[in-house]
């Protein structure tokens, strides 16, 4: 009796339990981001999100997951599971009314959280990316008991350590011990600099004459940081010295590069870094600095095949504009949202041609001459610009003065030929220009004069007194201007007197020249264009001034192509394209971002100023994680989210998001915008300071580092294997800045077509120069860089794919490049009469470690080996070392050691 009564009561303990745990699990709150959203995304959104919505159902936006179905009520009924068409439809025997449709049935324990989520009352919670916290605490508390006073006092060296070791005591983890002094400062330098230090550094480091904290600064000091830093910007900025596709022509762009450098070594402030990139032009009286950095998105492609439509083009460019802006600022996959809103994340349809009608207002237009172009002068030529720009500012107002500073830096605003239309006689000739027989002729549609007295073309003309008429809207409208245009050798700038009119109206333009043959072409026509009159045209210098400006606009120079911002007349409308296809337009849009953004303060202009502070914002949730991420990537080679180009619901989760957090609060509100500051201070930390080694169990726990138990390890970047194997050979030059160079590559590899370019390898120091101002050809990049993943910058590569292939030992074993690095570390590490001594200080030199006696052992045998060769073959020498003018089979032999040494593991890695 006594045994059936423990029983009874053992059941009733045990059901009460169950009821006391399932209570208590109805209490826990379902979290809707990390939760309810992958399942959402991973089972329901490609059936009822931004591209599809069965059953009039979508699950994308808050609005429209509680809106009336098709079956007139909403499939979520907040409060009431049991009742939900969306809960039923999980469990239905019927596959063809059970949701997934023809996919497996969710698990039972996926099921359980979506059905308590709606008895919760379906709360729809916000993404972790899309709102910021105010503040973060570092958790200083949490570990005081996990870790010995010593292991804590040696690895806390920050409060990002802090963060760190919350996690490992979660794990119950310990962090490794601080790595030798030899690899943290080899380490440190080729972060900071992307060089391993000098010896001279090195030695003052090793003999304790410089903190670590001074090593810091010192390395971040020196012009070699802006020269690595810069190079990773390159990748996002799509940074190019020609413009893509099939003809891929020369671009001369590389004073944009330069700026990026100067930036990054001046610490340029990253929201003025950002500003500048995208508005710099619509600074109040921008530098020329400022115009250069807006060139970030003239790195875009410009097609100058014939046949093809401009227009087409230019809106590829306005579009990669927008998608570029997104993927680099807010780590946001935003091109699909040309076609149909996002799949997965808050942005709708309508949206993407708000953000695109920040861009599509810019005076490039797919042309062959890139224009806008900024000029660059000579000391001499500047005078002249100030002659004239001191006269119209002593003569004229403010807007004169930019209107006449604008037009000699850039020329613009002028009406490009392939504006034109209705052609007779005349037809655009896909080269910038309207070529016109006798009798041709053509209308500029809708053209504002700006009342000026004078029209400027640029032409170029073939034979004398070709009569022009110009008159306002056609053929027998009053005629506004008359003159004769006579044969030059080339293109050329020139000024006619104009009749002043005062409104916007189609501008009709006709050729005659009855000396010559219909069939002659007697004129080419690039563009047309009016500004206001110079003033003070009766004062006496007049004349000069103006034949000194039409100087200066026949002047050829350097350039570099920049945004420019269309005049309020010239201003284009932008609609949305009908599943993103350009030919298919609808509703007018006007400049606009995200709702589930940060709020537009309106105090901001609606153009790409506006949006670039807008992106700066304290109040934007993405941008500063989006910087502190990246850095992170490069310093560590994984982000603190792992999926550095996407921080939306798609992406992985943040690791350490507390810290992820701090650092974007500290970068923003401590550091103000300065990247030296961040990369310092993570630099300086406990975590960045641990060995890199990985124990089997480890490893297998930890295979990607995410815990950072210990300190980075990753291989180097094309350029870095380059430069390193330069600098170690004591063949890397210091010089900076200038156009692109061509260094040594194998015979064949670059093609060009049309303009018979060929690579002419560079002589003297250009031949050494860092990796960065390598010339690179789109269709055709340097063969070593991208076989180590280095890309061909068509579009905005956030992050370089790191693979390991036969290929990379074969450059590295034969590029001319290496076999002369290896002769000149083998050369300046040479003993006479000792060859181990000769050996371990070319090892050394390289790795910046001391050689292991199996390594020495394994490094002479192999020179034994190929002195043997090189001796029985008279010639081998000669040909191996053909840039020594008396080779010797030792020297040949060392050269092969040397060859091996920048082939191990441990000069291809930081560790």
């Amino acid at each position: 009796m006594k045994h059936k009564t423990f029983i009874k009561i053992k059941h009733l303990c045990l059901a009460i339990g169950v009821a006391l745990l399932h209570s208590c699990q109805k209490q826990e709150q379902v979290d809707f981001s990390t939760q309810i959203k992958p399942i959402l995304n991973n089972n329901c959104i490609t059936c009822h999100g931004g591209v599809k919505k069965n059953g009039g159902f979508s699950l994308l936006f808050e609005e429209e997951a509680f809106a009336n179905t098709e079956s007139g009520i909403p499939a979520i009924i907040r409060g009431d599971a049991a009742n939900s068409e969306l809960i039923k439809r999980l469990s239905e025997d019927d596959l063809e009314l059970r949701m997934p449709y023809e996919k497996p049935k969710l698990s039972d324990k996926e099921i359980d959280l979506l059905t308590r989520w709606v008895d919760q009352g379906a709360k729809w919670g916000e993404h972790w990316a899309y709102s910021l916290a105010e503040k973060v605490e570092v958790p200083r508390q949490t570990i005081e008991a996990s870790f010995a006073p010593e292991t804590r006092s040696q690895f806390i060296q920050n409060d990002i350590d802090h963060f760190i070791l919350a996690r490992l005591e979660d794990e119950q983890l310990e962090p490794n011990a601080p790595a030798r002094k030899n690899t943290i400062a080899r380490r440190l330098a080729l972060d900071i600099t992307g060089l391993p230090p000098s010896p001279a550094l090195l030695k003052k480091f090793n003999d304790n004459e410089l903190s670590y904290e001074t090593l810091v600064d010192s390395l971040l000091s020196q012009k070699t940081y802006g020269e690595k830093w810069a190079t990773w910007w390159l990748d996002v900025a799509r940074y190019a010295d020609s413009k893509g596709y099939e003809k891929d022509m020369g671009r001369s762009i590389w004073k944009y590069r330069d700026w990026v450098i100067d930036a990054f070594n001046r610490d340029l402030s990253y929201d003025q870094f950002t500003i500048e990139q995208l508005a710099g032009d619509l600074l109040p009286e921008p530098s020329t600095d400022q115009l250069i950095a807006t060139a970030f998105h003239r790195n875009t492609m410009n097609n100058d095949e014939g046949g093809t439509d401009d227009e087409e083009y230019r809106v590829a460019t306005v579009i990669d504009r927008v998608n570029t802006t997104f993927e680099v600022w807010q780590s946001t996959t935003i091109g699909c949202v040309q076609c149909h809103s996002h799949t997965y994340d808050p942005f709708k349809h309508e949206e993407y041609y708000n953000l695109m009608a920040f861009f599509n207002n810019t005076r490039d237009e797919d042309t062959p001459n890139e224009s806008p172009v900024l000029k660059f002068y000579t000391e001499e030529q500047q005078g002249q610009v100030d002659k004239v720009l001191d006269w119209v500012g002593q003569h004229g107002n403010k807007a004169d003065l930019k209107t006449y500073r604008d037009f000699i830096q850039f020329t613009e605003p002028v009406y490009k030929s392939h504006f034109f239309k209705e052609f007779k006689n005349s037809v655009y000739d896909d080269h910038a220009s309207v070529v016109f027989w006798d009798d041709g002729n053509l209308i500029i549609p809708n053209a504002y004069t700006n009342k000026a007295s004078y029209v400027y073309l640029n032409y170029r003309s073939h034979y004398d007194n070709t009569k022009m008429t110009i008159r306002e809207k056609d053929a027998n409208g009053p005629i506004l201007a008359q003159f004769t245009i006579n044969k030059n050798k080339g293109n050329t700038t020139s000024q006619f007197a104009l009749k002043r009119i005062d409104k916007q109206t189609d501008i009709y333009i006709e050729t005659h020249n009855n000396a010559i043959a219909p069939e002659k072409n007697i004129l080419n026509l690039y563009w047309v264009g009016f500004i206001p009159d110079m003033p003070a045209q009766g004062a006496q210098g007049w004349s000069d001034i103006n034949t000194t400006f039409l100087e200066l606009l026949n002047t050829n120079t350097e350039t570099v192509p920049i945004l420019v911002e269309n005049p309020e007349y010239m201003k284009r409308t932008t609609q949305v394209f009908e599943r993103g296809s350009w030919l298919t337009k609808t509703d007018t849009v006007i400049p606009g971002t995200p709702q589930s953004l940060n709020a537009w303060n309106d105090t901001w202009s609606k153009d790409r100023l506006g949006l670039s502070q807008w992106i700066v914002s304290k109040e934007n949730p993405l941008t500063a994680r989006t910087l502190v991420n990246r850095v992170w990537h490069q310093i560590y080679g994984r982000g603190l989210v792992a999926t550095i180009e996407d921080m939306g619901s798609q992406s992985d989760a943040p690791s350490h998001p507390y810290l992820l957090d701090w650092l974007a609060l500290r970068f923003m509100n401590e550091h103000n915008w300065s990247i030296k500051a961040l990369v310092k201070e993570i630099v300086l930390s406990g975590t960045y300071r641990q060995k890199s080694e990985s124990t089997p169990e480890m490893y297998q726990l930890d295979p990607e580092n995410e815990l950072y138990a210990r300190g980075p390890r990753m291989r180097l970047g094309a350029e870095q294997i380059r430069d390193q194997a330069l600098a170690v050979a004591g063949l890397l030059s210091d010089k900076m800045y200038g156009p692109g160079v061509m260094p040594p590559q194998p015979d064949g590899v670059w093609q060009t077509v049309y303009n018979g370019a060929n690579w002419i390898e560079s002589k003297g120091e250009d031949r050494y120069r860092r990796g960065i101002y390598t010339y690179l050809k789109r269709t055709s990049p340097y063969p070593s860089f991208l076989t180590f993943d280095a890309g061909s910058r068509e579009v905005c590569m956030v992050r370089r794919t790191v693979t390991n292939t036969p290929l990379q030992a074969l450059v590295t074993l034969n590029d001319p490049v290496y076999l002369e690095a290896s002769y000149h570390l083998a050369k300046n590490n040479r003993v006479t009469d000792n060859l181990e001594q000769s050996i371990s200080q070319s090892y050394e030199r390289a790795t910046y470690k001391k050689i292991t006696p199996n390594r020495l052992e394994a490094l002479t045998e192999l020179y034994e080996n190929a002195i043997t060769e090189f001796k029985e073959n008279g010639e081998a020498s000669e040909l191996f070392l053909h840039f020594e003018e008396q080779p010797t089979a030792e020297l040949a032999a060392l050269t092969m050691v040397a060859n091996a040494i920048l082939n191990l593991d441990e000069f291809l890695t930081k560790t």
